[in-house]
């Protein structure tokens, strides 16, 4: 069974939900674009004005990979150190750190997780300013935080999060880059590196029966390692995860440094790996691991540019006109969605509704 039944017809069928998310993306990154970029420069400006002296984002599961994107804008963009928060050791172990002037941003689809409800209160109480980034204006976060940024996804009502991550990379893309406080029109204006993405999107997602083909390669694997460096390596990690959870494949997400460091020896010519290779200094960096796994023999799917592409066992060329690097994650996980899609169907899952998996697991 495949993507090809009509997915607002009456029939039910296995991954009918996770299907159509894929497909609405396009449309949410222009919602985002037109409706969403008001608030988040507004909250954007507030906060640029009180001048935060650290960042911490704090988020699980797929808002986590989102919130590592975060990380990488805030530290290169903006230059502003920043952490990964641990919230255990406030909502477990009852740490009091001083938080007086840090922004906190937690990352959440729904809102609702308890570990991360407490830790944004916590912060709150510790001084730092804190911000909600939820596709859900309601939820608990977005109530005990001190701002809130809807990111437009729209009702998700596949398990597996897709729509509401890439719309979560462009909204907190959007709220980086205005905590620069660059005019619209002046130097520092991104629209016209932004306004591409979502027919980008629409043609990515078009491409369904090539990923189906990919797809049918890796339907016996036992286990594949994802790949990527720079801004794209929360792409790896969220690719691995959209593997696990819908596919029930063992997958392994690696930063191409960290392969160098002993994750290499387990990759020999029956091994699966898929590099997500970025136009840009992420890409350069990790074309020496590139070597190093095509000379083990490896089956190397890569996305990426043609050139990449052609190197590689197999792969798939990302349409990337305009968009620089800094962008490119929010077109890369489109074809690894599909991927994820295709290859639990070929594998005999329904995607829509993996075992052992709810929509807001309860943390602690």
């Amino acid at each position: 069974m495949s993507a090809a039944y009509p997915e607002d017809g009456p029939v039910e069928w296995p991954g009918r939900l996770m299907s159509a998310e894929v497909t609405e993306q396009p449309a949410v990154l222009r919602r985002i674009l037109q409706d969403g970029e008001p608030r988040i420069r507004e909250v954007a400006a507030v906060i640029a004005a009180r001048k935060p002296r650290f960042a911490l984002l704090a988020a699980r599961g797929t808002s986590g990979h989102a919130a590592l994107y975060g990380k990488y804008l805030l530290e290169i963009r903006r230059g502003l150190p920043c952490g990964l928060a641990s919230m255990s050791t406030t909502t477990t172990y009852g740490a009091h750190p001083d938080l007086t002037g840090v922004l906190f941003v937690a990352v959440s689809q729904w809102g609702g997780s308890p570990d991360l409800v407490a830790s944004t209160w916590a912060a709150r109480e510790a001084g730092a300013i804190t911000v909600a980034l939820t596709n859900n204006p309601d939820s608990s976060l977005a109530a005990v935080s001190e701002f809130h940024i809807d990111v437009l996804a729209g009702p998700e009502r596949a398990l597996p999060a897709t729509k509401s991550y890439t719309a979560s990379l462009l909204s907190l893309y959007l709220f980086v880059a205005a905590l620069g406080g660059g005019e619209l029109g002046g130097p520092h204006d991104d629209r016209p590196s932004l306004a591409p993405l979502p027919d980008l999107a629409e043609e990515i997602v078009a491409r369904r029966e090539e990923i189906r083909t990919l797809a049918a390669r890796y339907r016996f694997a036992e286990r594949v390692v994802v790949t990527s460096r720079g801004y794209s390596y929360p792409t790896a990690q969220e690719a691995a995860l959209k593997l696990m959870e819908t596919c029930y494949l063992p997958a392994l997400a690696f930063s191409g440094a960290d392969m160098l460091h002993g994750p290499l020896a387990m990759v020999g010519d029956t091994s699966a790996v898929i590099a997500v290779v970025p136009d840009g200094k992420g890409g350069e960096a990790l074309r020496p691991v590139l070597d190093r796994l095509r000379s083990r023999g490896a089956d190397l799917f890569v996305i990426g540019t043609e050139a990449e592409v052609r190197r590689a066992s197999t792969g798939f060329v990302l349409p990337t006109r305009g968009v620089p690097e800094r962008l490119q994650p929010i077109l890369e996980i489109l074809p690894l969605h599909l991927l994820a899609y295709e290859l639990a169907l070929a594998r005999g899952h329904d995607p829509d509704v993996p075992r052992a998996m709810a929509k807001t697991p309860e943390s602690r």
